[in-house]
């Protein structure tokens, strides 16, 4: 009995390690990093799987191109009752007819040896479509990410904030009650402590907000619990790759380039199978049958052999006259290329423009981040000088709030520095082949 009942506990620490997300109550707190939402997402995500299952699709097509090649196979049997009137009396009589016939084509024009290169390619283009998608998600969700440590920090802040305007306001209240100070200067401090609790209700809403977001980008259930891991560190600094480099190094690997390329590709050989339509068809073909009626078992013996056939032959099929179609369908595809071909050549264009972006937001994030740490400094100080002169009296109410709202500002521009310039890395790594990570 004991074996029995640690089996089951070692079962279910099995399942609830391997399921941590709907191994717990819904009231119970999930805990994701960034690298187990982007696992869930690659496997869970509606839009990945439908294009996993396009790409099934695709595999399907080329089985059955490379299957074109190969002979078919068909049998029928076909019976019969025929009525027949004699002396009177109607009787009917049974009888069968059996054939089975193959055939094979032996030259279309490259049809189906384009058809089969053309089908491989578009299997290719489907996973290289997926692999496309799964990037889009993967930025998606880092930003999302992001955006919940930023509001998470935001919310620490700002409550450090208020706990510092509820002690000047006990300190202020403490001077009025000695008749020290105005009740103007008390007002003051008690609509500041307002407006700093109102902050910290906006960011935790906005931290609300983001967990949304990203729990609709991973697709979870909406009663979920659910919170992400904050990094013990962050880097919002780093040496950037030359943009050269990385746009080079992104035009010849990145899946929705190699999409592009293979599109054209795909494109050039629909044109091959098109014009194949003009050229002759020669197809081999042979059958056996046989026939024969229900009476006798002899006469059903003698009947098969007298009645059974074999032949063979080819068939060729030679295009006069189409009405136009060849033409109008050859045009068509050229028309096709051109457009997979301008298609391509935006799909560069694009790629490389967002690289450039994605270069300019580092830049510019970095250095706002180098100047937003520099303000936050001096900021920070003058508020605390400010504080310290309140409650000797050398500074009144309004000069202290004055740095107050200075120092709360630095501090937001600087959260927000910080992590636009530890989101534009990843993007511009990203592009490089850098797996994100925090």
């Amino acid at each position: 009995m004991v074996n029995k009942h640690m089996r089951r506990l070692i079962l279910y620490l099995i399942l609830f390690k391997a399921f941590p997300l709907y191994a717990q109550d819904s009231t119970t707190i999930t805990r994701w990093d960034l690298q187990q939402c982007l696992d869930y997402a690659k496997q869970n995500n509606i839009t990945l799987n439908s294009l996993r299952l396009s790409a099934r699709s695709a595999e399907q097509d080329q089985l059955l191109s490379r299957s074109a090649v190969l002979p078919n196979l068909s049998a029928s049997l076909s019976p019969t009752l025929t009525h027949v009137k004699s002396t009177g009396n109607g009787d009917f009589t049974p009888s069968f007819n059996t054939s089975a016939s193959s055939s094979v084509t032996l030259y279309n024009g490259g049809y189906l040896k384009n058809d089969i290169k053309q089908k491989d390619l578009l299997a290719k283009v489907a996973g290289l479509d997926l692999l496309a998608s799964e990037n889009d998600i993967t930025l998606q969700i880092t930003q999302a990410y992001l955006n919940i440590l930023l509001a998470k920090e935001n919310i620490v802040y700002v409550r450090d904030v208020v706990a510092t305007s509820e002690a000047q306001l006990k300190q202020e209240q403490h001077f009025f009650d000695a008749g020290s100070v105005a009740r103007k200067d008390l007002v003051q401090i008690q609509a500041q402590l307002a407006n700093d609790r109102y902050t910290l209700v906006t960011a935790q809403n906005t931290h609300r907000q983001n967990i949304l977001t990203l729990k609709q980008l991973l697709q979870l259930p909406t009663d979920t619990a659910f919170e992400v891991v904050e990094p013990d560190t962050l880097m919002a600094a780093a040496l950037l790759s030359p943009l050269r480099d990385v746009q080079q190094y992104a035009l010849a690997n990145r899946p929705e380039v190699k999409s592009s390329e293979l599109s054209v590709q795909s494109a050039q050989l629909e044109l091959q199978k098109v014009r194949a339509g003009y050229l002759p068809t020669l197809t081999a073909g042979a059958g056996i049958g046989t026939s024969f009626g229900a009476n006798t078992y002899y006469s059903y013996v003698k009947q098969l052999d007298n009645n059974f056939y074999q032949q063979i032959g080819v068939t060729l099929s030679v295009p006069i006259f189409s009405r136009r179609a060849n033409r109008v369908n050859e045009e068509k595809s050229k028309l096709e290329v051109g457009q997979a071909q301008l298609t391509l050549q935006n799909t560069r264009t694009v790629l490389s423009q967002e690289i450039e972006q994605a270069y300019i937001n580092v830049e510019n994030a970095q250095s706002q981040y180098d100047a937003a740490v520099e303000q936050l400094r001096y900021t920070q100080e003058s508020y605390r000088i400010a504080n310290e002169q309140l409650k000797i009296g050398a500074a009144n109410t309004v000069e202290v709030l004055q740095q107050k709202n200075l120092y709360v500002q630095a501090l937001q521009s600087y959260i927000q520095a910080k992590y636009s310039s530890a989101l534009y890395i990843r993007i511009y790594d990203f592009y490089r082949g850098i797996p994100v990570k925090l």
